[in-house]
This record gives structure tokens, sequence and C-alpha cells, in this order.
């Protein structure tokens, strides 16, 4: 699953080349977003009758479009993006290696291009809050909102937040129809939910489907746990609403899995309990701050779990600790487990970044975690995510059937610049090769014990059974490597 081009702006790149194409809704309801925390909307409440098991029922989609339809907008942006000569030109790789061919941009290069796109968003309160997707108005140089009545105002951009794609913007009129706001809370999988938006720039579609899971993390975006939808949504739906039963909007519909730029029956919304947090900090300050515990961190998978004696293949593993950051500070290990957060259950690494990042900077978090065998206890104090850092990582693991490892340790200048003590791999065969260990990879630990000589290595490989875990260092990542022993 690969990020590629935003389909919803038809500037250069073809439907035919995206394989992960953000779309989107989003909605939020009241008269202003700090009303989201509990004030009850004016609008009418559909009732969601309720029937045995087997009984099959639908919602009344009919009203519920006929009632929150018309605070579904229609957003059209214009501006420019930066497109890369070589990709821009298909002529640039053939001709692009002749000196002084000409009309060829010499030495790759990109250049600015005009970029017009379309979307979707959802009013969510009377004087012209709007709620859409942080990509649907990347780069807008002009914002233009259609209404179901054909009304069309320019908008203002209030800020945006690219780390979860949530952005508000503003018009300038009152007494506008607004959508009702429900919670994450109240879904489960299989429930009916309805999306509303501008597929293709056809305004005011409404398309259907179920809940096909809650909670999903994506590769391209860790930090949102998404729900995923069988709702058919495609380029042009992104920052449009998606709709539970009762009619309140649950999430932003944000993203597709697809190979051919349209739906292929994956589709992905942010919750509406992100995205309101979200949208009142931009209200609020314009800007979103995000907290940051420090670490990078992978998913445990059955043989790090075994490796590591956890009671289940769950939890984020924590491969480094940033140096003074919030996580150094609170004790946190490389090799420790995180299993909860303030009681939240942490089972993958995804969960790690959705909970951090939604937190405050400065805010106390108390981390239940499994180190050693054993289960602890840390508090720590949130940082400030800076633009550009990245708290959790992805890892990969394959498995062998010996170890086939010739280490030699780390000289001093070697070790001054990995910043640890290790062991130099030589050569990687059996086992460890096919688990991905390479010549020049740096052995820093081995079941999280510091990975000191040679020696050391070996007896923690005698006291250990079906699999070990070694935390490799490869030029500046850090990641823990499960490998099978005969």
């Amino acid at each position: 699953m690969n990020s590629t081009n935003h389909p919803n702006k038809k500037s250069r790149p073809a439907l035919a080349r995206v394989t992960l194409a953000l779309l989107a809704a989003g909605a939020i309801g009241g008269a202003s977003l700090a009303a989201y925390s509990g004030a009850a909307q004016a609008q009418a409440t559909l009732a969601q009758s309720s029937a045995p098991i087997g009984t099959v029922t639908t919602p009344d989609f009919a009203q519920i479009n006929k009632l929150y339809g018309p605070a579904v907008v229609n957003i059209t942006v214009k501006g420019t993006e930066k497109v890369d000569d070589s990709q821009d030109n298909p002529f640039q790789q053939f001709f692009g290696q002749f000196p002084g061919f000409p009309g060829m941009p010499q030495g790759g290069g990109s250049h600015m291009v005009p970029m017009e796109g379309v979307g979707s968003g959802f009013i969510v309160s009377a004087n012209g809050l709007i709620i859409t997707n942080a990509h649907v108005v990347k780069n807008a140089k002009s914002v233009v909102v259609k209404l179901t009545d054909r009304r069309e105002y320019r908008a203002k951009v209030l800020g945006s937040d690219p780390q979860t794609d949530v952005a508000v913007i503003k018009i300038d009129a009152t007494d506008l129809p607004t959508v009702k706001l429900g919670h994450v809370s109240s879904l489960q999988v299989g429930d009916w939910v309805l999306a509303i938006g501008s597929p293709y720039g056809l305004e005011s579609t409404a398309t259907a489907g179920i809940v096909s899971a809650l909670g999903r993390s994506l590769p391209d975006d860790t930090s949102v746990p998404f729900i995923q939808t069988d709702v058919p949504v495609n380029p042009g739906n992104s920052g449009g609403p998606l709709f539970n039963a009762k009619g309140e909007v649950v999430g932003i519909n944000s993203q597709i899995y697809t190979k051919t730029g349209g739906y292929q029956g994956l589709s992905f919304s942010i919750p509406i309990d992100v995205a309101m947090k979200v949208a009142q900090q931009i209200e609020a300050h314009g800007k979103v701050m995000h907290a940051r515990l420090g670490v990078t961190a992978q998913e445990v998978d059955q043989d790090l779990a075994n490796s590591f004696k956890l009671p289940s293949p769950s939890g984020a593993l924590i491969a480094s600790v940033v140096k003074g950051s919030a996580a150094d500070h609170a004790g946190l290990k490389s090799g420790d487990v995180i299993r909860k957060i303030d009681g939240r259950d942490i089972i993958s690494s995804g969960d790690l970044a959705s909970v951090i990042n939604m937190d405050q900077p400065g805010q106390r978090i108390t981390m239940d975690i499994w180190r050693n065998g054993k289960p602890m206890t840390l508090t720590a104090a949130l940082g400030k995510l800076d633009s550009g850092s990245t708290d959790t990582r992805g890892g990969s693991s394959a498995s062998g059937h010996s170890l086939g490892l010739t280490l030699r340790p780390l000289t001093p200048a070697e070790a001054n610049e990995v910043g640890s003590s290790g062991l130099l791999v030589m050569q990687a065969s059996g086992a460890a090769a096919n688990a991905g260990i390479q010549p020049d990879d740096v052995i820093l630990a081995i079941n999280g014990v510091p990975a000191s000589s040679v020696a050391q290595v070996r007896k923690e490989i005698a006291h250990s059974k079906g699999t070990v875990a070694l935390l490799i260092q490869r030029g500046g990542d850090k990641i823990f490597v499960p490998v099978q022993l005969k």
C-alpha cells in the first residue's frame, strides 16, 4: 500500500498511476467547534430501529440525505504544484542524456505548474465553518465553496494539519445548514454508513455500505486510527462526511486503496473524534500541536513475542529512544514493549502513534510496559512534535533455521560513530541472512541485553529457545529482527 498523488487534484498525474488515493469526507456541527463536546444540534434526530439478529433492517438513507445533504459542500481549489521535469516531459528521459539538446531542460530539475482540484466538505456551524481534508486545500491559492442551492462563496483556509489530514475553512455566510456529530465509540463492524460528496465533481452524490474494520493503521498515516468501510468513494469525495444510521457524522472520507485510481472496495475515514480535536485547535490557534514521546517503534509478531516472553504478539516494541526526549526522561529503553497508555490497550505500533499524537505537549501519561519478561509501569511528560519528526516506524522480519553470523567488536572510532558499543556483522548466512541481516549491520543487543562481546552473544543464544531478537543498526536506523534457532 503506497502513497501517490491525490486523485482529487487533476493537474498532471494520471489516475491510472494512483495506488493510494486520498479522498475524503468530514463534518462537525453546532454554533462553534468548541460546542462539539456537549451541545445537541437543533436538527431532528433519526430513530434507529432495533430488531432481532437475523432480521434485515436498513437505515432511512433518504431521510438522512434530506436532512443533512444540504450541509455537504463542493470545494474547488486552484493553485500551483511542483512537477519533476523528467516526469512532466515524456521525452526528457531519452533526450535529457544528450547535453545541449535544444528545448530540453538539463539536470532533471522541477518547475511549478497550475493545479486545479475538486473535493468535498461539510458545514459544522451556521456561521460558515467547514471541515475538509488538508490535502484538498494543499497549495491552494483560491478556494471556492458551492452549496447545494448553487450559491458560491470564496473560502478562507483557517488552518490545516497534514499529520491527520484535517483542515478548517470558513465562508462569509450565516444561517447555514449544519450536520450533527456522533462518536466513533458508537460504531461497530457491520454497521451501515452513508457517504455524501462530489466524486469526480458530481455534486451531492450519496453512496452507502458497512463498517469493515475500526482502528485501522495505514503505513503512510500511522497517527490516525482509520474507520475502514466498503462505501464507494472516489476522487472528489475527499473531505466529505461519513454518516452513521442515525444521521450523525462519524468520520471524514479521506483515503482509498486502489491500483486503478478509482474505488476497489477499501475506503478509509478519519474518526470524527480525532478530527474534532484537531479542528478545535485550528479554530482557537490557527495551528495544531501534537505530543511527542521520542521513540521509534515496530510491530510485535509471534517470533518477537516468543523472544521477549510476551503472553501475546501485541504492543509497540521500542527499537530506539531519542536522547533527551520524554521517553528518555521516563526511563524507557530499547527492547521495552508498550502495552497500555493511560489504560488504553496498545495492540500495534500504529496504536501508539494514534494515542500520543492526539495528546497535548506537557501532558503526563502512564505506560504499562514489558521489560525482561516482566510488567512495569512508567510515567512520562510528553514533549512537542516538531514538523517532520517521526515517532513510530514499522518493522519487517523473516525467519530461518540457524544463526550464521560472523561478528567482531566495533573499533573505538566505529563505536563513536554509532553512538554505542556493539558488534559488526562481517558475514551473514543461514537464519540471520534469511531474516534480513546483512554485512556491515551492527548488532546492538540480543533479547534486550547489550551485545558487548561475541562471548556474551553466544551465552544469550545458549539460554534462548526457538527465537532470539537482535537489535541491529543499519545506517541511521535501528530495528529488532527475530531470528529462529535450530
